[in-house]
């Protein structure tokens, strides 16, 4: 079990056919990757969150170190994450960043290592928990620029792979997603394995909110909201220009 970012760093050195990892890699990686239509993470209300150490202050405004004026330091919670392309399409140029895994981004801004977080996963549950301050939901900006669900991260394959692979392993995720929703309780052990001390009322909490309709099937509103992500990214200049458009197999 790896933590996103190194899922998405070793797609790049080509250790993994196939990895669930994050959209932001997988616009990087078009040419050499697609994606499948089952197991993506994609909708509304599941954004990463802005949050902060503390009330009023935003990361675009420089802060005061006895006499000395900085930029905020911004933690992410990786170079190739979509929450770090969120951020840079929606706060241009705004604060210092900085990279660690997701998991150590509350204990930096409650360790007073941060002035801002880019927060996922559970983040979206336990930040007030934590005692932190929600400056913005990424996702509801995402939403109300384009209207379309935000797509997070899916299952990639290698475009090499030829179509009875691609379709075999699309299949058994298909049949795997399809009995963890008729036997639930028998998923909780293995989830608790892995959760962050989550309750399982937050960890059930999490399941629901990022396994859904779009987690079946990506169909054609969430082929048409990688598009909008794409696009946003050129526009930008955070993609090369030029490079290929993600193909859904």
């Amino acid at each position: 079990m790896l933590d996103i970012e190194n899922i998405n760093r070793r797609l790049f050195t080509g250790d993994f056919d196939v990895a669930k990892a994050s959209f932001h890699a997988a616009l990087l990686l078009a040419g050499e990757l697609g994606v499948l239509p089952v197991g993506s993470a994609l909708g509304f209300g599941v954004g990463p969150l802005l949050l902060a150490a503390r009330p009023d202050t935003h990361p675009g405004v420089e802060l005061l170190t006895g006499e000395k004026a900085r930029p905020p330091r911004v933690l992410c919670p990786g170079k190739h994450t979509t929450a770090t392309l969120l951020y840079k399409l929606f706060h241009p140029g705004e604060g210092t960043l900085g990279q660690v895994p997701f998991s150590e981004i509350m204990p930096a801004l409650r360790a007073g290592n941060a002035d801002f977080g880019v927060c996922i996963h559970e983040g979206r549950f336990t930040w007030r928990q934590q005692r932190l301050t929600k400056i913005e939901d990424l996702g509801q900006v995402w939403e109300q620029e384009t209207s379309n669900p935000l797509p997070l991260g899916g299952i990639l394959a290698r475009r090499r792979l030829d179509r009875s692979t691609i379709e075999n392993v699309t299949r058994v995720l298909s049949d795997s997603l399809a009995y963890a929703r008729d036997h639930r309780d028998e998923t909780a052990p293995t989830m608790r394995r892995y959760a962050q001390d989550l309750t399982d009322e937050v960890m059930f909490q999490h399941v629901d909110l990022y396994v859904n309709q779009w987690t079946t099937d990506l169909g054609h509103i969430g082929n048409a909201a990688l598009d909008t992500l794409s696009r946003k990214a050129h526009e930008v200049e955070l993609l090369p220009p030029g490079s290929p458009a993600l193909t859904l197999f």
